[in-house]
């Protein structure tokens, strides 16, 4: 038994393993180590398999003290951020990525987490985990901020894939709402499939066919579909799970954290521009502190991929010990719900005649 896997003190289960790649990212594998070990000192309950140079990592896994739950995998490569998906998928056998998905196949580990390039690891992860039964096109869903009590909602499709029919959308409505389930504890979830307006005469065929499917399928899957949503809907708390094909989800991502960069920086330089506007910052530094606690990208790190045969979640490259521990934290609960045991459930449950119906109808329009 390694130590990775030993009982914790006290328990009579075996601790729940992760698997991280600790070379991927901006900070290389210090902030990695630095991530476990903020969530080692808060659970005793997680164990880690780590991979990438042995040398380096066990001297960074002994200087913190975190021999008794961590075991080293000894791997010299690494997946670079400009890596071609295609090259790793070729020629990656080598790497760390390749090695902390591999644990995850062979049943090492419940999850894998790495801050490392995220084609890289939706190519390499649909390569070894492969897809879950029913799945066409995995997904990859985000926390956004809201105003939901719990803080967040969940969109997906944020990346994975620029295209979507109605059925990829009917799948990423039913993960979501089992990752909102799992992840969130929202026993549940409301469903909105995000358009360019509420009104049902408004959006792409593919768009108004999954308003039907979701609709029939909600009841059964314990979901509230409430329709059409637009994009000032996504941080609302009319909704839970935000629905969306990749190639509009990324877009949204990228400039809801641009725009979050971007009035940080206007609120830095307003309180600076002045001594009296100095001063109104001291006074409001309270109110200041948690509105940047509740906007910290760090804690609603890491983008979970949904469809495979596996937990993988996706930390940002750019994480720093706090936003390693928060995909930490999120790869835990997700493992510990048996969460991709539910999503099979969920897409197994969806009503498949109809869905084979309308794919067939599709398929005869573009091809008649």
């Amino acid at each position: 038994m390694t130590a990775a896997s030993e009982q914790t003190n006290g328990q009579s289960g075996k601790r729940i393993i992760i698997s991280v790649d600790a070379m991927g990212g901006d900070f290389g594998p210090k902030a990695v180590v630095a991530g476990i070990k903020r969530s080692a000192d808060k659970n005793a309950n997680i164990g880690f398999l780590v991979h990438g140079p042995a040398a380096t990592l066990t001297q960074l896994i002994e200087r913190r003290g975190l021999g008794h739950c961590c075991e080293v995998r000894d791997v010299a490569e690494v997946v670079t951020m400009d890596a071609k998906p295609s090259h790793v998928m070729r020629k990656g056998k080598g790497t760390s990525m390749w090695s902390a998905i591999d644990a995850v196949k062979n049943g090492e580990a419940e999850a894998v987490i790495s801050c490392g390039n995220t084609g890289a690891l939706m190519a390499v992860s649909m390569l070894q985990l492969r897809k879950l039964p029913g799945i066409a096109r995995p997904a990859i869903a985000c926390l956004w901020p809201s105003r939901n009590t719990g803080g967040f909602n969940v969109m997906l499709d944020v990346g994975a894939d620029i295209r979507a029919d109605a059925n990829d959308l009917l799948q990423y409505a039913l993960m979501g709402g089992s990752y909102a389930r799992n992840g969130l504890g929202i026993q549940r979830p409301r469903i909105g499939l995000l358009n360019v307006g509420t009104e049902e005469h408004k959006g792409r065929p593919e768009i108004k066919d999954a308003h039907d499917l979701i609709t029939e399928a909600a009841p059964q899957a314990e979901l509230d579909f409430v329709g059409f949503v637009e994009g000032g809907d996504i941080p609302s708390n009319r909704v839970d799970v935000i629905v969306t094909d990749g190639f509009t989800g990324n877009v949204a991502l990228k400039t809801g954290e641009g725009t979050a960069s971007l009035i940080r920086e206007f609120l830095r330089q307003a309180f600076r521009a002045t001594p009296l506007s100095r001063v109104a910052a001291l006074i409001a530094l309270t109110s200041l502190q948690r509105l940047s606690m509740r906007i910290d990208p760090r804690r609603v790190n890491g983008g979970v991929f949904l469809g495979l045969n596996g937990t993988v979640v996706k930390s940002h490259g750019s994480a720093d010990a706090t936003g390693v521990s928060s995909a930490i934290k999120l790869a835990f609960r997700l493992a510990e719900s048996r969460f991709t045991e539910r999503i099979a459930a969920r897409v197994a449950s969806a009503p498949v005649a109809r869905q084979d119906a309308l794919r067939s109808d599709q398929n005869n329009e573009q091809t008649g």
